[in-house]
């Protein structure tokens, strides 16, 4: 399992999300010879944000559609964030952030959720052949 976790930025997830997510693109050159999945294939990830301005969920579909796009499942409710009062102030614990009842309840469904996606793929592997798929693909496309 995989968890990104960034703080809000300008409205947006940090300059080093994007460049983890940038520097993932790689894993696309990875693929096993069997059938070239990626290494990332029945891995599950999820998402962290936390902020004192809006963008939250701008930061968790950026980054969402990257760990997707790179190979990993997301099951439904991955991510969790807290958004305090916008603009300077206290840090997540100062504000009592760690008591904050949607957050806790988020960051529940979020664990609970990826551990039983993991149980499935651990039982359940994906049994996609992505270089058949990229050779019915050229056949298409010619």
């Amino acid at each position: 399992m995989l968890i990104i976790a960034t703080p809000i930025w300008r409205g947006d997830r940090s300059s080093i999300a994007k460049l983890v997510a940038e520097r993932m693109d790689g894993i696309m050159e990875e693929g096993n010879d069997e059938n070239g999945q990626y290494p990332t294939y029945n891995k599950v990830a999820g998402i962290l944000v936390d902020g004192n301005e809006d963008g939250a969920k701008k930061a968790i579909s950026s980054i969402a559609f990257d760990l997707s796009e790179h190979g990993f499942s997301l099951p439904v409710n991955a991510f969790s964030y807290y958004v305090g009062k916008a603009g300077p102030g206290p840090s997540y614990i100062e504000a009592n952030g760690d008591k904050h009842k949607f957050t806790n309840n988020m960051l529940l469904l979020m664990a609970h959720n990826m551990v039983h996606l993991a149980t499935l793929l651990k039982e359940n592997k994906y049994t996609t052949d992505v270089k058949k798929l990229e050779e019915r693909a050229e056949k298409m496309s010619n």
